[in-house]
């Protein structure tokens, strides 16, 4: 057992694992290891424990030979561990895996079993760690959801039944878990049964999001009423088993990037390209571009530059959101623009995120905006709220009269940024108690966006600065 040391010393390494390779400035550590109030020496002592961390790390290793695990990549470090060692990089690469249905099961079902428990439980104060547990969690439900998928085409229906009851119980918000218990209750000759689980998924998701049920899952309950061939497994099966090897896990996201600088666009464009389930549609440099571009790709999500010439991003994204079935926006910043950010939020913008967050920051942005759980990143919310701190506002909402503790503890969560998940971490309840709870305090504020919510909580005192990010 290798003694990695104290809980901080573990941060870093633990931040550095999260990178995945990639160098983290020591500016960055400091700052995620002590939000907000870095102590004097906090340069000196990120220096020791990554000295001490190297020892433990390379414990054969010379006292003047160069490091060549933990090592320095200025301005900060970088971990370069083969991705054997690393048991999230082990996952992360097997839900990647390709092939057939046999290879598929197989692989995922080890991948499954390296999970022993919430991921970076023990640094779940610290937002960094939040994002990249949120981030594991769904790389845990995509390949639950793809092995089943797999199951289901080596006609293991029957023994999928239970743990799919489980999954879509646990996450009844997820299209593909219903799709997955759906067909495994119908090949399992109970059609009565998975006729009445796409009855479930549509309540749930017009009671929870207002919504019908999605195009695959539509056209699933037409298959099974007209008890179509292709859903028999021992009829024509070669369409179910191209599912498991040509079919995305989840649904792509089709994003639009709309920034004037080409840099910016170039490094979201190579973020998208390496990760799954993303697929860049269009880009545009400045405002007016961005409307015309989002109106000819119909895309999912819009990354768009608060800032750019001709149209600013803020006055496009107003103009796209009020089009029939708009795309979700995410907002990109940097500090200085927040009127820009306020205004933005009562556009109904679905989020914010720094220009400089790190990649997996903003996939995780992007996921959650399309799930309809709005991020604000914690930093930009301190921010705005310190910033109109005192500013009446004629059109604000209605006061929050009327409401619990419990509910104005929500409110509070919100405003710093957290989703339903981390919310349902912090509150050690369930996530969909959590997206209930949401759901009513829209109503009772006459609000449409989750976003606006950190509107209304500093609007009427609820929040202060210096509040948010503790």
């Amino acid at each position: 057992m290798i003694d990695l040391g104290g809980q901080r010393q573990m941060a870093v390494l633990a931040r550095l694992l999260v990178a995945g390779g990639r160098a983290v400035p020591v500016s960055m550590l400091i700052d995620e290891l002590w939000p907000g109030e870095p102590p004097t020496q906090a340069l000196s002592t990120v220096q020791g424990y990554v000295s001490r961390l190297r020892r433990a790390l390379e414990p054969g290793r010379a006292p003047r030979e160069e490091a060549e695990v933990l090592v320095s990549a200025p301005p900060g470090y970088a971990l370069r561990a083969d991705a054997q060692q690393v048991d999230a990089w082990m996952f992360e690469d097997a839900v990647k895996t390709e092939g057939d249905p046999a290879t598929v099961w197989k692989r995922l079902g080890e991948a499954l079993s390296l999970w022993r428990g919430p991921a970076l439980a023990e640094f779940s104060d610290l937002p960094w760690a939040m994002t990249e547990a949120g981030r594991l969690e769904e790389l845990r439900l995509i390949a639950f959801e793809r092995r089943a998928d797999a199951g289901l085409a080596l006609g293991r229906s029957g023994a999928l039944v239970a743990d799919l009851e489980a999954h879509v119980s646990a996450h009844p918000l997820r299209e593909e878990a219903w799709r997955l218990l759906a067909l495994a209750l119908y090949r399992g000759g109970r059609q009565g049964d998975a006729l009445g689980a796409l009855r479930r998924a549509r309540t749930t998701l017009r009671e929870e999001l207002g919504l019908d049920l999605g195009a695959t899952l539509q056209r699933l309950e037409s298959d099974m009423l007209s008890q179509a061939a292709h859903l028999d497994p021992h009829g024509d099966a070669p369409s179910v088993r191209e599912t498991v090897t040509v079919r995305p896990a989840a649904p792509t996201l089709r994003v639009v990037v709309a920034d004037d600088q080409a840099l910016v666009r170039t490094g979201l464009r190579v973020v998208l390209d390496s990760e799954p389930g993303f697929h860049l549609v269009g880009e545009a440099e400045n405002g007016e571009q961005a409307i015309t571009v989002v109106r000819e790709t119909h895309p999912d999500l819009v990354l768009m530059d608060i800032q750019m010439p001709r149209l600013d991003g803020l006055t496009a994204a107003r103009r796209i959101l009020s089009d029939e079935a708009p795309p979700k926006v995410i907002m990109m910043t940097t500090f200085g623009t927040d009127d820009n950010l306020y205004a933005a939020l009562r556009a109904g913008v679905s989020g914010f995120v720094l220009k400089t967050s790190a990649p997996e920051q903003l996939i995780s942005a992007m996921r959650a905006a399309q799930a309809g759980d709005a991020l604000i990143d914690p930093a930009v919310t301190t921010r705005l709220i310190a910033g109109f701190a005192g500013r009446a506002n004629p059109s604000a909402p209605p006061g929050l009269a009327g409401l619990g503790d419990a509910d104005l503890d929500l409110m509070k969560l919100i405003a710093r940024g957290l989703t339903n998940r981390q919310i349902a971490a912090t509150l050690a309840v369930q996530e969909r108690s959590v997206a209930q709870s949401v759901a009513r305090l829209l109503d009772h504020l006459g609000l449409f966006d989750r976003a606006q919510l950190v509107v209304a909580a500093y609007e009427s005192g609820l929040v202060n600065p210096g509040d948010v990010g503790r």
